[in-house]
């Protein structure tokens, strides 16, 4: 039976929080369908300290941003998103729409319709994501969509030049100078000068992530994000303390609500890992954020077997599940709740955020039970057609689709298959809840 040398937060804790931020951000919202770009200016200011005569960047913005770049930033930059095209044109290959006649005179089929509008949030407040831009604006251009804008928070005071550049080189359309609920709301319901979008993508804190679950039904939503998570699988022979402690704390900087989980069969490695990150944060840079993280959200957990490991982790259902075992694969091979995985000491998370080509943007709060993560497939909708090419197929349809109208007192439904019974059978079946045929509707 596993055992927890360290347990995080209770869920009691987590959920006082959450109605905190909840209630904050229903207020916003709120606000900017009342005021529109004054409530959106009044937040950026409250919020972010930042006023500007127009939110939206002018083209001789984006360039100055762009040009701002050294050689080696812009080669970095257009290698990432290069891996993260190539990928996300991968997947879109995959998608093939679908004609097919299920019987003689009836085709069915399937189109991939791209979102005409969307709405790519990049986090930068405390650090400035650019490899959000990537995740966000190349997944949708991929997939075909047509409009695609862009916020992201100013950085230290003034436009964020390394986000801006990204999201410039990765295809905006559009791109403003905009955080949190005020940018993600007015993405969504639209003001005086923002256009509403048909969907929000992106990572972002707290307030961003309780956004977009607000308002989801008006605008799709690519997932529920909450906090970073970030699960290690571990055993002796995958894995050292070093490693495993590295890990962790590399991804719970994002924040001090970003929660890491050792899971190992070895009490003596999960001992050692919890000596390693004491002896890391000592020395980290931003082991302020890492710190907090680690103490209230951090675990540690040892297993039985490979068998109980996965067991745990798919109740875990982490963001991040990184395994360093001896058999990477019987994890690939077993786990069915996970954001994406990492397999072998010589892949990190890190390379999944940043360069390797995969989406970062990834369920959080145990959703990964029900959805990926960001895609292609998100920005495109599956829509279904028929058709009925003869005579003979509609009356044979129709007879079927008739009697179980009926079954269910659907009058209505029922004569729209009796009218094609009648006019391409040569039935004279009778109008719907009649013995005869009436005399509108009578062949």
């Amino acid at each position: 039976m596993a055992q927890w040398l360290k347990r995080g937060a209770t869920a009691e804790a987590k959920a006082d929080a959450d109605r905190k931020v909840r209630d904050i951000v229903e207020a916003s919202l709120a606000d900017i369908e009342s005021r529109g770009d004054a409530a959106v200016r009044d937040m950026s200011i409250r919020f972010d300290g930042w006023d500007r005569a127009d939110y939206r960047l002018s083209q001789a913005e984006i360039d100055a941003c762009v040009n701002s770049l050294t050689p080696q930033e812009r080669k970095d930059i257009e290698f990432a998103q290069t891996q993260v095209r190539n990928f996300a044109q991968i997947q879109r290959n995959s998608m093939l729409d679908v004609e097919v006649e299920t019987m003689p005179g009836v085709v069915l089929g399937h189109k991939n319709v791209p979102i005409n509008a969307a709405g790519c949030y990049v986090p930068g407040g405390k650090y400035p994501l650019l490899a959000s831009a990537h995740m966000s604006v190349i997944t949708a251009k991929v997939a075909g969509v047509a409009r695609v804008i862009t916020c992201a928070p100013p950085f230290q005071g003034t436009v964020a030049r390394h986000i801006v550049a990204a999201q410039a080189m990765a295809g905006a359309d559009a791109i403003y100078a905009l955080g949190g609920i005020q940018a993600v709301g007015a993405m969504a319901l639209g003001t005086e000068t923002i256009d509403p979008v048909d969907i929000l993508v992106g990572p972002g804190n707290a307030f961003v992530a309780e956004a977009k679950r607000q308002l989801y039904g008006r605008v799709g939503i690519d997932l529920f994000a909450g906090p970073t998570e970030t699960l290690i699988i571990a055993d002796e022979i995958g894995c050292d303390a070093e490693l495993a402690a590295t890990d962790i704390l590399g991804q719970v900087e994002h924040g001090p609500d970003s929660p890491g989980v050792l899971l190992t069969n070895s009490e003596k490695l999960a001992r050692e890992t919890m000596a390693e990150i004491k002896r890391l944060l000592q020395i980290l840079p931003t082991a302020d954020h890492a710190r907090k993280a680690w103490e209230t959200f951090g675990e540690v957990i040892v297993a039985d077997s490979y068998e109980e490991m996965v067991q745990i982790a798919d109740q875990i259902a982490s963001e991040h599940v990184q395994v360093m075992t001896a058999d990477p694969d019987y994890f690939l091979d077993n786990m069915t709740n996970y954001g994406a995985l990492f397999l072998g000491p010589r892949t990190n998370v890190s390379f999944g955020d940043k360069v390797i080509g995969t989406n970062h943007t990834l369920p959080t709060k145990k959703a990964a039970r029900y959805t990926g993560g960001l895609w292609v497939g998100k920005f495109l909708k599956t829509c279904t057609y028929q058709k009925v090419l003869t005579d003979e197929a509609s009356a044979l349809v129709g007879e079927y689709c008739s009697r179980l109208c009926a079954l269910e007192g659907f009058a209505g439904h029922g004569e729209q298959a009796n009218v094609r019974v009648r006019r391409y059978g040569g039935r004279n079946v009778p109008y719907a809840g009649q013995a005869e045929p009436s005399e509108l509707t009578r062949a």
